[in-house]
């Protein structure tokens, strides 16, 4: 899905940087965004320390590409080496030499930026300036950018570390893929939920990450998921601050409805688009499917039909699962889903909370699953039929009846068998 933009502002021409430069004159006070490129928050200009103040104390461990390196390393930006492609630009795979200059030749994943002015050098900033700061086992890395300006146009570039099992859209949605086991969607959704409850919660500075999708969550060589693209990311508000005010920008499916409707960012906006994403790991479908019929194209709207405490919810769990899941841990995920999507953003639990509700209903899953590991979705659920009539609450007169119904059954059966020996010895004779 590519992103919008509700409001449709158009950034003018202004003169380009050719390097990060981050810090910038008072911004104003409600938050907004003042069209440099850095993403600030409410009340920045009296908070003692900025994205840009952090950056600048960590800028050094980046490194600094020519464009001619990444040209090489791309084999000139090489089709064949394109494993990416967005509103944002393209991604190749590509190979640089170590900063030491010693050792063999690394994979490394180039952004190139579209050649669309004001707005490429933004995005690009953005994500030098967040992806610069931080640090985290389920954040992809930076490992450098360039910057050129020349009579062609800007040059801007990121080179992250390479992710070699792509993202968990394609594993989702792509049918060319072998389907994700229930343990490693839990795995995955997981650490997706611990990289925004450290963005949340466990920096300085409060980051929002405005556009989580199943596409922005890159996994590496043993599946372990890492948030990608900072583009859109922004500064939570500060203290005393309710919100940021910005202009609507995201992914449609996955924006919350509060943020659509006011331009006022918080970091449960980014809660609502983890509670999407959970729907989608339990269905298999996207937030928006075209291809079905009308009632199920939005995935919330065809979800509610199904609740999770129904007989009916099964219904919605992913085929492709063929039934390898827990029933009584896929209710309570839907169940979480639920919560962060309730429409009072006041009301969605934080990301730190929704970490630890995770770990619950993985542990639980652990300990009641077989030693094999393998386990159906069946075996949280008594059989109707194997129930007796006391255990479905059945009345004693209602018992007396279905006694006798049996009885009649066996009765008519009896009957048919004698019929059919009879008709056979007249054929017979």
């Amino acid at each position: 899905m590519k992103c919008f933009n509700y409001f449709r502002h158009k950034a003018r021409s202004k003169g380009y940087r050719s390097a990060p430069e981050l810090r910038n004159p008072v911004s104003k006070s409600d938050g907004t965004d003042l069209g440099d490129g850095v993403a600030r928050s409410s009340a920045s200009a009296i908070s003692p320390r900025r994205i840009g103040d952090l950056y600048e104390e960590k800028a050094s461990n980046l490194r600094d590409f020519s464009f001619s390196e990444l040209r090489i390393a791309t084999n000139d930006f090489n089709r064949l080496l394109k494993i990416g492609e967005g509103g944002f630009g393209s991604v190749y795979k590509g190979r640089i030499n170590p900063a030491d200059g010693e050792g063999e030749p690394i994979s490394v994943a180039i952004k190139k930026l579209n050649k669309d002015g004001f707005q490429g050098h933004k995005q690009w900033l953005a994500e030098v300036q967040f992806l610069g700061v931080v640090e985290h086992p389920n954040l992809v890395k930076l490992i450098g950018s360039c910057a050129v300006d020349g009579e062609r146009g800007i040059q801007r570039l990121l080179v992250y570390e390479y992710m070699p099992n792509k993202s968990l859209e394609d594993h989702l949605f792509n049918r060319a893929y072998p389907a994700l086991p229930w343990e490693k969607r839990m795995q995955i959704i997981l650490g997706a939920a611990q990289g925004l409850a450290y963005l949340h919660e466990d920096l300085e500075v409060q980051v929002i990450f405005r556009d989580f999708k199943t596409s922005n969550v890159l996994l590496d060589e043993n599946f372990q998921p890492k948030l990608s693209d900072f583009g859109l990311a922004r500064e939570g508000p500060t203290p005393g601050r309710s919100h940021v005010s910005t202009a609507v920008v995201g992914t449609y499916g996955y924006a919350a409805p509060d943020y659509i409707e006011t331009g006022h960012l918080t970091a449960k906006s980014d809660v609502w688009s983890f509670g999407v994403v959970l729907y989608e790991i339990l269905t298999g479908r996207k937030s928006l499917e075209r291809n079905c019929p009308k009632e199920e194209q939005k995935l919330l709207d065809w979800v509610k039909h199904f609740p999770a405490d129904s007989k009916k919810f099964s219904s919605i769990i992913d085929p492709r699962l063929e039934n390898q899941y827990s029933l009584s841990a896929a209710r309570k995920i839907a169940k979480l889903a639920d919560s962060c999507l309730v429409k009072s953003q006041k009301d969605r639990p934080t990301m730190s909370l929704v970490v630890q509700r995770l770990k619950q209903i993985i542990k639980t899953t652990d300990e009641g699953s077989p030693s094999n590991g393998s386990f159906s979705s069946n075996d949280n659920e008594m059989n109707e039929s194997e129930k007796s009539p006391r255990e479905t609450g059945l009345s004693e007169s209602a018992t007396r009846r279905f006694a006798h119904l049996s009885k009649l059954g066996e009765h008519v059966e009896g009957l048919s068998k004698r019929r059919f020996m009879i008709m056979q010895k007249a054929k017979v004779s």
